[in-house]
């Protein structure tokens, strides 16, 4: 899919762009891409102009919302077919996406791309073949790439997400110079589609399954054997569990999916938000 290169709108760009106009301003300066970089945009009475492109004035945006360039007015960046899904902008400015309302990113306390970066390095990827088992905006990814992995195998089951993906100027492009071809992004469902990879040809491993009510197959038994049978001994596993409220739920997820680790073969520690295991 290619990748969309246009500016991206929030309500705080699209005003700051407007009052420069009001104000009588020729030109404005600022990010048009989530904050990727910085550039200056032409201002005219009636359209701006931005990469020799020119685009019409936005009007009535919402929070929360990110807008694209699509025909001749800007839409918001979701889309609705089972459920409502949307990329969503933060104040660090890589965006994170919403299912049905519900966050898929932990956002809270620091940008989703630096929350990616800390968790990859866990499994230390220089190196390294390594698989990616839901993609989602492709943050894990992207830090991999950063950070010198060989080669990674990234799965997304969601088309919805994918198409995310080709909006967002934080996730990494498959067919982009700087992947050099190390990045393979496939759509697929990993549950079914590991049974396809070869036995220890994986040296690490980053887990980052939807919730355990939405996926329950990618917390299985089944699943985790099949994590241990395709990664190498020695090698490492990060997989993200966040930190369910056990009074609420009733569960302590973390710690059950550390047991069904260590009885597939790895030897398991709490870490982060998530279970770190080594292949035993």
């Amino acid at each position: 899919m290619l990748h969309y290169s246009g500016p991206l709108l929030t309500r705080p760009t699209a005003e700051a762009l407007l009052a420069a106009r009001d104000a009588g301003a020729d030109e404005w300066i600022g990010s048009l891409d989530l904050g990727r970089s910085s550039d200056q945009a032409l201002l005219r009475a009636d359209t701006w102009q931005w990469r020799g492109q020119h685009h019409p004035y936005p009007h009535k945006l919402k929070d929360r919302t990110i807008y694209y360039r699509d025909g001749d007015e800007f839409a918001p960046v979701s889309r609705y077919a089972d459920s409502l899904i949307k990329l969503v902008p933060t104040e660090w400015g890589a965006p994170t996406f919403e299912i049905d309302g519900i966050k898929m990113l932990p956002t809270a306390k620091e940008s989703p791309f630096e929350d990616a970066r800390r968790k990859v390095a866990l499994v230390e990827p220089q190196g390294k073949v390594l698989l990616d088992t839901c993609g989602g905006l492709g943050y894990f990814a992207a830090c991999c790439l950063e950070a010198g992995v060989a080669r990674i195998h990234s799965f997304e089951k969601n088309a919805d997400v994918l198409w995310l993906r080709t909006l967002n100027p934080w996730s990494p492009d498959p067919d982009a110079p700087e992947s050099s071809c190390r990045l393979q992004l496939t759509h697929a469902d990993v549950s079914e589609a590991i049974t396809q990879i070869a036995d220890a040809s994986i040296d690490a491993l980053l887990h980052d399954p939807p919730r355990f009510g939405i996926a329950g197959e990618l917390y299985s038994q089944a699943f985790y054997d099949q994590l241990a049978r395709v990664l190498r001994r020695g090698g490492r596993l990060f997989h993200y569990t966040g930190n369910p409220n056990k009074l609420t739920s009733g569960r302590d997820v973390p710690r059950e999916v550390a047991k069904r680790l260590e009885k597939a073969g790895f030897k398991a520690q709490l870490a982060l938000d998530g279970v770190l295991a080594i292949r035993r």
